[in-house]
């Protein structure tokens, strides 16, 4: 809170954002101004609906702080930039930016809104860092919908890279340390997001498409045409990184691509993964200003996977997808201040890196449960919340031990 609070001009809002955050790091079932009012003691939602529709504070300028804060707590020179888009299934046709359109979130085409994330991701912690609504046409070009939800005139309709490539642009001019972006075959499909990176000197690992083109030694060729020239001893089996069940191991391969008329110069590889069970293929396509090990690349590929964890976070544990506001300037403003409290969490849980060998690392999600508990809403025995954490952490680790030990001795 001290970082962000000189955004807020007067006492009363100061003293509601507190209460918000607070209320979005509440183990309440349901967040919204209602339900975040009433954990706060206020008499009604009015305070908390004036602090997100209408009261004087700039969004763009919390984010900006929210920036610096993870510079200073996770900030890493191979700091990793991840984007993706994640959508809000909603009700109706008035919510600003809705439409029927593909969700991931849902798998199918829904009626919802989509938001271009990024994310930072370092060896310290990773956390949601900016945001861009994404307008489709059927808003940025009706101005009646665009003045009845408060869209400003200087948004106009900018495709799911180009809001991508302004959140890097931005993170990138304000200091935040960092050498590569990650991405999907969304943001790995356009050239010109890729020629921007390379301008940044960003190094990247996005994924294309199996028919994604990309020029060789014999010519422009189709990526899945590329894997299947692939003698055996080009694949080697490295881990992407742990997940739920212990490491995630696949068979990796790549290619140098002979780009030499890039005028940005630098390395360019195909990188191709290949599950170890099913034999499915997935494609990369690579850059980076200084030649790079394969198993640099394949880690930047795996830390893509951070920023669905930060929305599983977000949307159970804080309530960015809850929230019930039409307009512009509201869903910015919720979004913000979720994205402010799980840099605070992911800061903290970075901070929390004396661990006794028996305990598995703290999570975000057990930080909050601690915060509120010990902090927020203090019990009246302190000692039992501790060691149900304590309980859990140690159970935690000896299943994983498990796990690994199990998988150790059934690996090839």
């Amino acid at each position: 809170m001290a970082t962000i609070e000189a955004r807020f001009t007067r006492p009363e809002p100061r003293r509601r954002v507190r209460d918000f955050v607070a209320g979005l790091l509440a183990p309440l079932p349901v967040k919204n101004c209602w339900t975040i009012a009433e954990h706060a003691g206020d008499d009604g939602p009015g305070g908390m609906q004036d602090l997100i529709g209408r009261a004087s504070w700039d969004d763009a300028a919390v984010r900006a702080d929210v920036r610096e804060f993870v510079t200073a707590r996770l900030g890493h020179p191979d700091g990793i930039l991840v984007v993706d888009e994640t959508g809000d299934l909603k009700k109706g046709v008035h919510t600003v930016g809705v439409q029927r359109q593909y969700s991931g979130t849902a798998g199918k085409v829904e009626n919802c809104q989509l938001a271009v994330h990024l994310s930072y991701a370092s060896p310290l912690g990773h956390t949601l860092l900016d945001v861009a609504l994404y307008l489709p046409k059927s808003w940025s070009e009706d101005p009646a919908r665009r003045a009845e939800a408060g869209v400003p005139d200087t948004v106009a309709f900018a495709t799911k890279p180009q809001l991508a490539r302004r959140l890097i642009e931005t993170a990138v001019a304000g200091g935040l340390p960092c050498r590569w972006v990650a991405g999907d075959e969304a943001y790995g499909g356009d050239p010109q997001l890729a020629a921007a990176l390379r301008g940044l000197r960003l190094g990247y690992v996005l994924a294309v498409a199996c028919s994604h083109r990309a020029p060789t030694g014999l010519g422009v060729q189709r990526a899945d045409l590329i894997a299947s020239g692939l003698p055996k001893r080009a694949w080697q089996r490295l881990s992407a990184g742990t997940g739920a069940k212990g490491f995630r191991y696949y068979d990796w391969a790549f290619i140098s691509l002979p780009l030499a008329a890039d005028p940005h110069g630098g390395h360019h590889w195909m990188l191709i993964r290949r599950n170890r069970t099913t034999g499915e293929l997935a494609f990369y396509r690579c850059w980076s200003p200084q030649p790079v090990a394969l198993h640099h690349l394949v880690a930047v590929a795996g830390r893509r996977w951070s920023i669905e964890e930060s929305f599983q976070a977000t949307k159970t544990g804080l309530g960015l997808d809850q929230h019930q506001h039409r307009r512009w300037k509201a869903w910015h403003r919720w979004t913000t201040l979720v994205i402010a409290a799980h840099a605070f969490l992911a800061a903290a849980t970075a901070a929390s890196t004396e661990n006794p060998d028996s305990l598995i690392a703290i999570t975000v999600n057990e930080l909050r449960r601690l915060f509120h508990a010990l902090v927020i809403d203090p019990p009246r025995r302190i000692a039992d919340v501790i060691t149900w954490s304590i309980y859990r952490r140690r159970h935690q680790k000896q299943a994983r031990t498990s796990h690994y030990t199990r998988q150790a001795l059934t690996e090839p």
